[in-house]
């Protein structure tokens, strides 16, 4: 049976239900949102005459829940006009309304037996084949169908989403003992298209299968920083980027989570897991019972690990229990790794640390291997699982299996023993059969150790993605320092930038101007894009400013003339090209995305012309094209100058989206060319499929443009204007106001005496002039040595 979400019903509206009630809008879903009826007036309430029955006071509680939601940061939602999606009401008044409901997630406190009751209300109204999932972190899921009927329990199961939903890709599914396979693929499939999510269905075990490796790696931690005597600034420098882990690493992160919220799922694991061998670990350790007792649970309660006093961070001393200043963390170890750009390639070099680095990386991994070989078959049949769970759910780069292939099985055991631990015993036998690693990368697809064949096997999945890391190099076409051209058939190339935070300098406008080329002459499109962790921060800045120091105009000029000029192929070019940005988005990188013929972004993309914040324009075309689509806009808009403002203020005011979708906004997408994908590993394959569309359909190379309307001055008037009443309040400084008039020259075409049709390339050279007076300025040279130095005054 073909199933389709129109509309769903979340039942509970606390951080987690309303921030699944944002994500199902974010992807066009209709939310009802339910909570259950307050049982004592506000005083609020009280004063304006309310009573019990007044329907505002029978939904303050889920729509101060939602409300608080959306103002949150960072936002739960990826527009705040999507919220019109979502409809509120109580549990008392508006249950019947599930009847018309395609799937009912409960998302309420975490007990049985308010769940149960919840259940029951629930089979009283829903029709039969409706989904029922419950959004439990680690209630069996065996308990909670219990007394429900036939067709309840078929359509019933566990969907754990990890908080924040928007932004954290796990998405663990757990079957109970009757639940359709039908439903457990569908779930998955939805999870991964339309969710945007990692699907792992998982076992009913406790915690599953993400929080089961999550806490143990937490609780190991908790009780390896007092035996090695380590700082909470130390533990975190030691498990945060450095490993391909989120910034806030551990103890940040655990004061965002909430100490209540992990204390609750160590206790149940140590409660519910007698047989496992780590079972005395999850025992809290003395210092976390006292900051429990303390209410010291973290941001929710203004305490955690660390605290914030007036503008200062203050950190816990946890021998002492203590608030004291921060301590900068530095270890040798580390300082051996910072030329390994990539994480997954310093886990050699950390676990031969002869400090108490190398020290505290070998204790770590070594109970992590071990534990987590020994899940298996407890908790997954499959060791790929357990990567995905820890990579989507915990935002580690690479998961446990991933890191142990990085040291070397071998390595792994020998590292294993020396702490006294041993590997599971399937671990022997893989090395044994001949496999001597848990993953291989065969002809673009990954494949897993398959423990009962004792065979590698492909992961499944995988056909809706390209991965780029597994075609690097078996599909390289060509490549140079900053990027790298693959093949990724059917015509189309792909150009994956790989300098460092994939910044725009001379190599990479080589690679952008060599893809073309190859393009236009062997294959039918061009995608760019890549899989880092953002897509392109922007412009080389520091050749900009080592050009500009050394004032060397016409060497600055060149190069910013070939970056225009190469932004104009990826406009002017006899193929198609698509671009596909994700994450950061800055600068050169969007200019480059505006310039294409087609955006496929990420539903996470943070995009801005941002260049107004190193005291410079946008000089790469984007001023340019921000008036060429103001232009384009002032056939269906009669206020013209109201218009151009718009576009001049997303570039004055150096606004980022905080979502692709936002980004339509602010004119940086375009409704009817560009789309969003919600999920990221699909975007290549998906940025592919356009191309090759597009060439198909028979692509013809675009006519330069000579008809963009400029409003000469009287727009150039209002601006200077506006930045004059700007820097009179005191709102701007001088200098932001030269940068505001050189962008104003630009994008009023000029002080012309009348409105007039110009050409692009007439717009990209007074662009570029005003790019360059700008580099000549010293407050300008101040701000780019700042941002390249941290903070370090230029010299004289």
């Amino acid at each position: 049976m073909k199933r389709t979400i129109k509309k769903v019903a979340v039942i509970g509206s606390g951080i987690m239900g309303s921030g699944i009630a944002c994500h199902f809008a974010n992807i066009g879903v209709e939310v009802l949102l339910l909570d259950i009826i307050p049982n004592e007036l506000s005083e609020a309430e009280t004063q304006k005459g309310l009573t019990l029955e007044s329907k505002v006071v029978r939904n303050r509680l889920v729509n101060e829940h939602l409300t608080n939601s959306l103002k949150s940061k960072p936002s739960p939602i990826y527009s705040q006009k999507f919220a019109s999606r979502i409809t509120t009401g109580n549990t008392t008044d508006d249950m019947a309304k599930i009847a018309n409901v395609d799937w009912i997630i409960e998302v309420v406190v975490e007990r049985l037996d308010i769940k149960k009751l919840v259940f029951e209300q629930i089979e009283k109204f829903r029709k039969p084949g409706t989904l029922v999932t419950s959004n439990t972190s680690g209630i069996p899921i065996h308990f909670m169908s219990e007394g429900r009927s036939e067709d309840f329990q078929m359509h019933f199961c566990g969907t754990h989403f990890f908080n924040p939903a928007r932004y954290l890709k796990l998405f663990e599914i757990i079957p109970g003992p009757k639940t359709s396979t039908d439903v457990l693929d569908f779930l998955t499939t939805y999870g991964e298209k339309f969710l945007g999510k990692t699907s792992v269905v998982a076992k009913d075990t406790p915690a599953f299968i993400g929080n089961r490796i999550g806490i143990y790696g937490i609780q190991s931690l908790f009780h390896l920083v007092k035996e090695l005597d380590l700082t909470v600034e130390e533990v975190d420098k030691l498990t945060g980027p450095v490993i391909g882990r989120p910034k806030s690493a551990t103890f940040r992160t655990v004061d965002v989570v909430g100490l209540d919220t992990l204390v609750h799922v160590a206790n149940g694991i140590y409660e519910n897991c007698p047989n496992d061998e780590q079972h005395e670990l999850f025992k809290l350790p003395d210092f976390i019972s006292k900051m429990v007792e303390n209410k010291w649970l973290g941001s929710k309660t203004k305490q955690g690990f660390y605290k914030k006093v007036e503008n200062e961070i203050l950190s816990l001393d946890l021998n002492t229990l203590e608030y004291r200043s921060a301590k900068k963390a530095s270890f040798a170890t580390l300082e051996l790794t910072k030329t390994i750009d990539k994480p997954i390639n310093r886990f050699k070099v950390l676990v031969k640390g002869k400090d108490k680095a190398g020290e505290f990386y070998r204790k770590s991994f070594a109970g992590m291997f071990a534990y987590v070989s020994n899940r298996i078959p407890e908790i997954s049949d499959e060791l790929y699982k357990i990567d995905d769970a820890m990579k989507a759910g915990f935002g580690w780069e690479n998961g446990p299996f991933e890191i142990w292939d990085a040291i070397g099985v071998t390595n792994g055991i020998e590292i294993m023993k020396a702490e006294g631990l041993e590997p599971a015993a399937w671990v022997n036998e893989m090395l044994a059969s001949g496999s001597d690693s848990f993953y291989t990368v065969k002809e673009g697809a990954t494949y897993f150790y398959n423990i009962p064949t004792k065979s590698q096997t492909k992961v499944p999945g995988q056909d809706a993605f390209i991965i780029l890391n597994n075609i690097r190099e078996s599909k390289k076409v060509w490549s140079n320092s900053g990027a790298i051209i693959q093949d990724l058939g059917d015509g189309i190339l792909n150009l994956e930038f790989q300098s460092k935070m994939n910044t725009i300098g001379g190599d990479v406008l080589q690679a952008i101007n060599k893809a073309i080329d190859l393009s236009e002459k062997e294959y039918q499109g061009l995608v760019i894009g890549n899989q880092a962790a953002n897509f392109s921060v922007g412009a080389n800045i520091g050749m900009i400013f080592m050009m500009a120091v050394e004032q060397e105009y016409d060497e600055l000029n060149m190069a910013i003339k070939m970056f225009q000029d190469t932004m104009m192929r990826v406009r002017y070019s006899s193929i198609p090209v698509v671009v596909a940005p994700h994450g950061m988005t800055f600068g050169g990188g969007c200019e480059m995305s505006l310039h294409a013929d087609k955006i496929v972004a990420a539903a996470e993309t943070y995009m801005g012309l941002v260049e107004f914040g190193v005291g410079v324009i946008p000089g790469g075309g984007g001023s340019k094209e921000m008036t060429l689509r103001a232009s384009d806009l002032f056939r269906k808009n009669d206020v013209e100058l109201n218009v151009l403002q718009e576009y001049f203020l997303t570039i004055a005011m150096a606004k980022v989206s905080t979502s692709g979708y936002e980004a339509f906004d602010s004119g940086l997408l375009q409704h009817g060319k560009d789309i969003i994908v919600v999920n990221k590993d699909r975007q290549i394959a998906e940025a592919k499929k356009h191309a090759l569309l597009m060439a198909e359909a028979g692509y013809t190379q675009p006519i330069r443009r000579n008809d963009i309307k400029v409003l000469g001055k009287q727009a150039l008037g209002m601006f200077l204007v506006g930045t004059d009443q700007m820097q009179a309040g005191k709102y701007i400084s001088e200098h932001d106001k030269k940068i505001a008039n050189k962008l104003a020259y630009v994008m009023a075409g000029g002080d012309l005496s009348e409105s007039t049709l110009v050409s692009e390339q007439y717009l990209l050279d007074i662009e570029r002039e005003a790019f360059l007076s700008l580099c000549t300025e010293r407050k300008t040279l101040e701000r780019i040595q700042y941002m390249l130095t941290k903070g370090k005054p230029l010299r004289n």
